[in-house]
């Protein structure tokens, strides 16, 4: 143990996404405007619920707190890999990667059962309107949103508190291009088996059970919206969930292909973890408001605001 103590890791370096150094500057510029329009084009969605009273339900409630998750989850990681870009160094100090471990699983373990909430959502609406305001009620609203931050909270500290407890004595190189728990488990210089076992039972049960419920949750409602007899009825019940189960699918299907598997890591890792942590953060804002009407309306109104603000600041 004391020569483990004095040949303690206190630095990574991050292996990077890509390796051609011809592709660089144009992968930073890439991702950089993509950060830019992520963060804007979700805090737009935050601040245009926020404003318009009309937006005040649990539906868009629930689309408040997905944009702020998908601030967070890029902001944990995008930043430190553009900076990897235009250093020489591309180290990461050991409390530094294991902060990063904790808040990039928080915020995407808190976004997994945001998702299920949002279908539960869609299916008391579909399955049963009648009871809808008495069901999602302000205070049980407030109270599944708090659940998925704590869920998520524990998710954060389930992956990253066992990395704390083993021993790296080198290499320290990461190959990823972000800190995250199972490259980071491979470089222990220790047995990881428990570790291995924590992490695929900490994932499997965040993504499998909220994949049973959304799964659950959406068998009623197809069942539910087949029965009306309208076609215009269907096609409006079905346009309320288009938008939510096409974000479901970019976000599940490739932390199912990274998360629910043995810790082996294949050579398209990176690029799958790229996509939903840089880039569906990025399409969900132009999923949820060129899909729905009420808040394209709400964003041109808080627009023509803004318009008369400035006329009015300039007169």
């Amino acid at each position: 143990m004391e020569f483990r103590n004095e040949t303690r890791v206190t630095q990574f370096t991050l292996k990077g996404l890509f390796s051609n150094p011809d592709l660089q500057i144009t992968f930073f510029v890439l991702f950089l405007v993509m950060y830019l329009i992520t963060i804007a084009g979700n805090l737009l969605i935050v601040v245009t619920i926020y404003v318009d009273s009309q937006l005040h339900t649990p539906m868009y409630f629930f689309l408040c707190n997905l944009s702020i998750l998908d601030v967070g989850v890029p902001t944990v990681v995008v930043p430190k890999f553009l900076a990897n870009f235009v250093s020489q160094s591309k180290t990461i100090s050991f409390s530094e990667c294991i902060a990063q471990v904790f808040f990039y699983h928080f915020f995407e373990g808190a976004e997994c059962l945001l998702l299920v909430l949002m279908a539960y959502d869609r299916y008391v609406a579909i399955c049963n309107p009648l009871r809808y305001n008495i069901i999602m009620n302000r205070r049980a609203c407030l109270l599944l949103v708090l659940f998925t931050w704590v869920g998520g909270l524990m998710h954060g500290f389930g992956q990253s508190f066992p990395a704390t407890q083993l021993p790296f004595c080198g290499p320290n190189e990461i190959n990823h291009f972000f800190c995250d728990a199972r490259p980071l488990t491979a470089l222990a210089c220790s047995s990881t088996f428990i570790n291995e076992i924590t992490d695929v039972i900490n994932s499997g049960i965040l993504s499998l059970g909220s994949f049973m419920v959304l799964s659950i949750s959406y068998a009623y409602i197809i069942s539910t919206v087949l029965k009306i007899r309208s076609a215009e009825g269907r096609q409006k019940a079905f346009s309320t969930c288009a938008s939510h189960l096409l974000v479901v699918t970019l976000l599940f299907g490739p932390l199912v292909f990274i998360y629910m598997r043995p810790p082996v890591q294949f050579a398209a890792d990176k690029l799958v973890s790229s996509f939903y942590t840089v880039v569906t953060p990025w399409l969900n804002p132009f999923i949820y408001t060129l899909r729905n009407e009420k808040v394209k309306k709400s964003m041109k109104k808080l627009g023509g605001r803004k318009v008369s603000f400035l006329n009015l600041q300039g007169n």
